[in-house]
């Protein structure tokens, strides 16, 4: 999988959000995040949210770290907008250093193994600690995301020119 790092500027994303936690994940009676993206591709929210940037991707935002991994945390489904609005939640990306991890492959199939490598990135670099601030993932095209993991420091990551 290919990491890079890259700075990003502040924006804001709204959409749909929902609270939840890894291990609420694995099981399909307590999953929020499926049925989430669910509602948002069948109620065509990309077209609908109000204020959206034109230049827009679908966006997946988590934020509001309980703590780290294992602790609740939000997470949206929704595009870039150029202000809040009363419609649908806001979240504010921080900006900062970001690795970036890349991923091909049928949807959500290859968000999850994308999960679990960066899982294992992570626990295989102890000297690069995320910042559990906010992460997002960048959808692309149908079958291609991006997924940018907020980062304390980046003086142990090498700098991307783009």
């Amino acid at each position: 999988m290919d990491v890079k790092l890259r700075e990003v500027r502040p924006f804001r994303v709204a959409g749909l959000q929902v609270r939840t936690r890894n291990a609420a994940e694995q099981q399909a009676d307590s999953a929020r995040i499926g049925p989430m993206w669910q509602r948002f591709y069948v109620e065509d929210l990309f077209n609908k949210i109000a204020l959206r940037q034109p230049d827009s991707f679908v966006y997946g935002v988590y934020s509001n770290y309980e703590s780290d991994a294992s602790g609740a945390f939000d997470v949206m489904a929704g595009v870039a907008v150029s202000d809040a609005s009363a419609d649908y939640p806001s979240v504010q990306i921080q900006g900062g250093d970001y690795l970036v991890f890349s991923a091909q492959g049928a949807m959500p199939d290859c968000v999850i193994q994308a999960w679990g490598l960066i899982w294992a990135y992570f626990q295989d670099n102890p000297e690069v600690r995320r910042a559990f601030a906010t992460d997002f993932e960048v959808y692309t095209s149908p079958d291609s995301v991006a997924i940018y993991i907020g980062i304390q420091d980046s003086g142990s990551a090498s700098r991307s020119s783009n």
